[in-house]
């Protein structure tokens, strides 16, 4: 058995406000260290998925400048290879859709040397060991298996992500969108596992049925006559969908007891390394229960905070409950909290700056303050 990677651009209910105006979703800076992608291309290289294509929607730049070669990722350069793939750049709008994307590159799918295909999004956040999938994929004899996880708050998180309903054997029997009616959910992960024959007629058939069409649509209206099979996710799962949900994302993980479920040692998680010197701890600095990356200077109070690489925080700074991008400044006794603050932002002016837990406040990116 031989399979390759797709990592899917996020859905149209995906909207974070603010971040999104300069990059896109699997670019977003995560834990300090990390960009959101090297989560599932790290699942995938764990899981003995060398050939990985990347579909890029949206301000590319920083993200190729990221994924590079893909040698940081672990990717044998004579075995594997990662490519990076745009969608046609006259869709637009509602014609902006994975089937076009998958559709206009084609002749890159049909090229890939493998007897199965692996479709993951980049905005969602959790550990998933692939050989795992593929192999009940293989014992159910599904057309389709789906990774899925069990919710109980539905009702206030996962809008318009896909639900699923299963019969007693585990089969999919209706895929619906959640609009917040019930509690209790089976949350789709939009992680597929079939054939590459399947995907390529399934993506055909897409186009056909209707030019507004994406994959999820395809496999909704077709579940009668294929057998799609769940696969029911027990680890802990981070919908990247709005702001509150990226900040809230960072500031659970950063715990070390949740976080040792994404990160261990038998399931490295890859990224492109930095070499700049440590974080420094001035004689005034106070940190408490946050993540430090290196390069950054703390001179301030610093706690329940993320804060990225090559931060500076100056004497009697308190910043509190933040995710903190590389390359902002937080001047000498500014005050913060509950806020996002992109990357190389300045914040000196203004001493008292602050969210809510439920509005959290966002500072754009180079932004002066």
């Amino acid at each position: 058995m031989k399979a390759f990677g797709i990592i899917n651009f996020e859905g149209k209910h995906v909207n974070v406000a603010g971040l999104s105006d300069y990059r896109p979703v699997p670019a977003f800076s995560f834990l300090g260290r990390y960009r959101l992608i090297d989560i599932m291309i790290s699942n995938m290289t764990n899981s003995g998925i060398e050939y990985i294509q990347v579909y890029m929607n949206g301000e590319t730049r920083s993200l190729i400048e990221h994924l590079g070669t893909g040698r940081h990722y672990n990717i044998n350069s004579k075995t594997g290879r990662l490519q990076m793939l745009i969608k046609n750049p006259k869709d637009q709008g509602v014609y902006n859709h994975d089937v076009n994307a998958f559709l206009y590159n084609l002749e890159a799918i049909e090229e890939a040397i493998a007897d199965y295909v692996v479709i993951a999004p980049s905005y969602i956040v959790y550990p998933v060991d692939f050989r795992l999938v593929i192999k009940e994929h293989q014992k159910s004899g599904a057309d389709i298996t789906v990774v899925y996880a069990p919710v109980n708050d539905a009702k206030e998180h996962y809008f318009e992500c896909d639900c699923l309903d299963f019969d007693g054997q585990g089969r999919v029997t209706a895929i619906k969108s959640n609009y917040g009616k019930h509690k209790n959910r089976n949350i789709s992960l939009e992680t597929y596992v079939m054939s590459k024959k399947l995907f390529i007629d399934l993506i055909t058939l897409a186009n056909k049925t209707s030019s507004l069409y994406w994959l999820k649509d395809s496999i909704r209206d077709n579940l009668a006559d294929l057998h799609v099979q769940g696969y029911r996710c027990l680890q802990s799962c981070y919908f990247i969908c709005n702001l509150e949900d990226y900040y809230w994302a960072n500031i659970t993980i950063k715990d070390y007891r949740v976080a040792s479920s994404l990160f261990h040692k038998n399931w490295r998680v890859y990224t492109r390394t930095n070499d700049t010197a440590p974080a420094y701890y001035g004689k005034e600095a106070k940190v408490k229960n946050s993540v430090v990356a290196n390069g950054t200077v703390i001179h301030g109070s610093v706690e329940n905070c993320v804060i990225g690489r090559q931060v500076k925080i100056e004497r009697g700074a308190e910043v509190k409950d933040c995710v903190i991008c590389p390359g902002a400044y937080i001047g000498k006794d500014v005050k913060i909290s509950y806020a996002v603050v992109d990357k190389s932002a300045r914040i000196e002016k203004i001493k008292n700056l602050g969210g809510k837990k439920d509005d959290i406040l966002y500072i754009k990116r180079k932004d002066e303050i």
